[in-house]
């Protein structure tokens, strides 16, 4: 059997990989795949051969725990959210993450102070002549120590859990490394500072390592307490999602209407809808005809007119008129469901940028405990015999702490952060709302740039296009005036546009008489004591020469009657943003390859998408296939990302590489997304990938210098230049490497604020 767990204590990539190695070792696993992004695993076992409580066993002596069985029961799972009920596992993080912060805003403060005294100390060491701090060295210590030890055992504990168990289960990741390298810190610095003759009876330098520890664990722990919370708020469009969809149903049973929970709507049972509600579950209308407004799902802002025989959507909203329809789909089969599916699907599938780093530690981590227990013992032995057993204990404590510390992995946690900080603060000023870091790995990388039409290229409302005269004895502006009078009093959105389209001119529109809805056709009403209908055209009226070019641009056509006599057409259209070609031409500026995706109909997405030179164009899709197109770019070895800004969309900006959403549209899109254009204005994407270039190759480069000093510094640190030249790398000067990386990272993060992006 199959089933889905949440996963307590998963927090980056290497814990993935722990727990995915330990389970799948047991008998009866057929399968696993652990996600560190969504803090989740899939596992498919033989129940008869493993339970649940044994893969717990395998994996809670590590620090890890499966959290109840989320299945595959969406009908259960969508019924329990849409009662504004909260899972468990939910509720675990939220408590985890207040834990945090609280850790955080006692960490922060003081790891800033320590870091400024810190680099003034390294000032100090470099120009002799300038004030050292008025802090006698022994009070300074006592203070530090302190601070350090509520910063290890508190703040740090579950740094201190990660070597515990690296030395138990031999399991490392970053905590690991992070661990041992602050934890030597402290005990070397705390036993000279509690016994100073120790200093004398050894020959150690009178130096200790606090701030080291302090400044590590400060600002390690707000990384991985950002981290936290942008993968909390992962969830939340998913259950925005959920929320979309009806709480009860209106159905026929036993001859009588009765109101029921969504969850007990049964497939073939007769469902009513009112105006202005929901419609509870995908079915087929059985009686009556509506307008329904199913932006959530097409995009589309123009209204569906349906009548019976047509099918009708979830979570979708009837306008006007009453209707009733044939339940179809229900649960998990209804297209919500199968969108929610897609989004988790799709978000559970990706890797941060931190990955990096946590792969490297479960190498580095035994690695440099290997060269520090190596080089002690060296010292211990040949040195011994060279320079006597107690120079030789004094150089090869000083080589094992030199070695720890300088390999302390304070510029590899800063490398990421700082850049992300400072590259996502400036894309804040220019209006790039990025969400992580992932976000911009992704966005650097991309090839490919799919749009959806309507709400990014195009406005997503309709105005008017076209307006033309078949009376000889009206203008144009009295067939508008003439429609915006009879359409005065109605709320659909063509009707709407007319109105405003005639006040934009000045027209003057009377009030109508005698008004009236005439559902799935148009208004009808009496102006000037002349009856007009403004309406759609017949099927036999398409083949009218001007209605027929007008719809093969993609246009609603709308046609004007006075007195029974056809007096005019108007066309609307969703108009294309003014900044739309500027738009596309700067992407294609930067080699980018640009497609339009959109439910809407052929022609009509072509006509688009020659006004601003799209090169490819993918029309008639479905909204549950949009995902699937971006999955058929994937494959065919294209970084996509994809910019919308409906709900419809969010599977596919979840799918792609990144997603853009527009802050103009839906909260959903916008959770779906790695990305977010303020005010919607899509040139900022061009923006958006020079921005992500330059964060990414400011922490590769971070990066660089982060191990350039372990590379260069911890062969020396371990004396292999004293029997040449004499040259030993004090603890000092390693602590001084050490925070040297630390500057070098956020000095050249720095540079992204002066930085252009185009």
């Amino acid at each position: 059997m199959e089933m889905k767990f949440d996963i307590k204590g998963m927090h980056c990539a290497s814990c993935a990989s722990i727990i995915k190695k330990e389970i799948a070792g047991l008998v009866g696993v057929k399968n696993i795949d652990t996600n560190f992004a969504t803090e989740t695993a899939v596992i498919d076992f033989d129940e008869n051969q493993v339970s649940i409580q044994d893969m717990n066993d395998a994996i809670k002596k590590l620090g890890y725990e499966l959290v109840g069985d989320q299945g595959h029961d969406y009908d259960e799972h969508m019924d329990h959210m849409a009662h504004g009920g909260m899972a468990p596992s939910k509720a675990d993080k939220l408590r985890s993450l207040e834990q945090q912060r609280t850790k955080v805003r006692f960490a922060l403060p003081v790891a800033l102070v320590v870091f400024v005294l810190m680099i003034w100390d390294i000032i100090t060491q470099i120009f002799p002549g300038l004030p050292e701090l008025p802090i006698p060295t022994e009070l300074f210590n006592m203070m530090a120590l302190v601070v350090a030890t509520i910063m290890m055992f508190w703040v740090g504990s579950a740094f201190l859990l990660g070597v515990v168990r690296f030395i138990k289960y031999r399991a490392a990741n970053m905590d690991t490394l992070i661990g041992i390298g602050t934890l030597t810190a402290y005990i070397y610095s705390a036993v000279v500072t509690l016994f100073p003759q120790i200093i004398t009876t050894l020959k150690l330098p009178e130096y200790t390592y606090f701030d080291v520890t302090i400044v590590v664990i400060g600002f390690v722990i707000l990384g991985k307490y950002l981290e936290a919370r942008s993968k909390l708020q992962t969830g939340e469009a998913i259950e925005k999602l959920i929320g979309l969809q009806a709480k009860s149903a209106l159905v026929e049973r036993d001859g009588r209407e009765m109101e029921i929970p969504i969850s007990e709507v049964r497939i073939g049972e007769v469902v009513i809808v009112k105006p202005g509600t929901k419609i509870p579950v995908d079915g087929v209308i059985k009686e009556g005809q509506s307008s329904i407004d199913e932006s959530m799902v097409t995009g589309e802002p123009i209204p569906a007119d349906k009548k019976v025989g047509d099918a009708v959507i979830g979570g979708t909203i009837n306008k006007q008129g009453a209707f009733k329809f044939t339940a179809t789909k229900i649960g998990s089969d209804t297209m919500l469901a199968q969108i929610i599916r897609m989004v988790e699907e799709a978000q559970g599938s990706k890797a941060p940028i931190q990955g990096v780093a946590d792969t490297i530690s479960s190498i580095f981590v035994p690695t440099v405990l290997i060269i520090a227990v190596v080089t002690l013992a060296i010292w211990l032995t040949i040195g011994t015999y060279f320079l006597g057993f107690s120079a030789a204990l004094s150089f090869g404590i000083m080589a094992f702490v030199g070695i720890l510390v300088i390999a302390c992995p304070c510029a590899l946690g800063l490398a990421t952060p700082t850049a992300i900080i400072v590259g996502v603060g400036k894309g804040a000023e220019h209006g790039i709302l990025i969400k992580n870091a992932e976000s911009l790995e992704k966005l650097s990388t991309v090839g490919v740039v799919v749009f959806d039409k309507t709400g990014t290229i195009t406005k997503g409302s309709p105005a008017v296009t076209d307006i033309i005269s078949i009376d000889k004895t009206m203008t144009d502006a009295d067939v508008l005036e003439l429609a915006g009078s009879c359409e005065k009093y109605s709320e659909h959105p063509l009707a709407e546009a007319i109105v405003a389209e005639a006040s934009k001119k000045n027209l003057t529109l009377i009030d109508p008489t005698d008004f009236k809805a005439l559902e799935g056709v148009g208004v009808q009403a009496k102006v000037h004591n002349a009856l007009v209908l403004v309406r759609k055209p017949n099927p036999e009226e398409t083949d009218i020469k001007e209605v027929s070019l007008l719809q093969k641009q993609g246009k609603t056509v709308v046609i004007l009657e006075k007195d029974g006599i056809i007096r005019g057409l108007i066309a609307l259209s969703d108009t294309i943003k003014d900044n739309a070609q500027e738009a596309i031409a700067r992407l294609h500026q930067k080699g980018i390859k640009v497609i339009m995706l959109t439910g809407d109909n052929q022609a009509a997405a072509e006509y688009i998408a020659a006004q601003v030179n799209i090169d490819e164009v993918m029309a008639e899709v479905l909204p549950q296939q949009k995902a699937q197109k971006i999955k058929d770019l994937q494959t065919e070895g294209h970084k996509v990302a994809m910019v919308g800004d409906g709900i419809n969309d969010a599977p596919a900006l979840a799918q792609a590489d990144v997603g853009v959403a527009m802050a103009t549209g839906t909260d959903v899109a916008m959770e779906s997304a790695g990305i977010t254009l303020i005010k919607g204005d899509i040139q900022k994407l061009a923006e958006s990938i020079s921005l992500a270039k330059a964060t990414m190759s400011t922490i590769r480069q971070n990066l660089f210098w982060a191990f350039i000093y372990n590379v260069i510094g911890i062969p020396i640190a371990a004396g292999i230049l004293y029997p040449i030249w004499g040259i030993f790398l004090n603890p000092i000067f390693a602590g001084l490497a050490m925070a040297g990386s630390s500057v070098s990272v956020v000095a050249n993060s720095l540079r992204l604020r002066a930085k252009k992006i185009s």
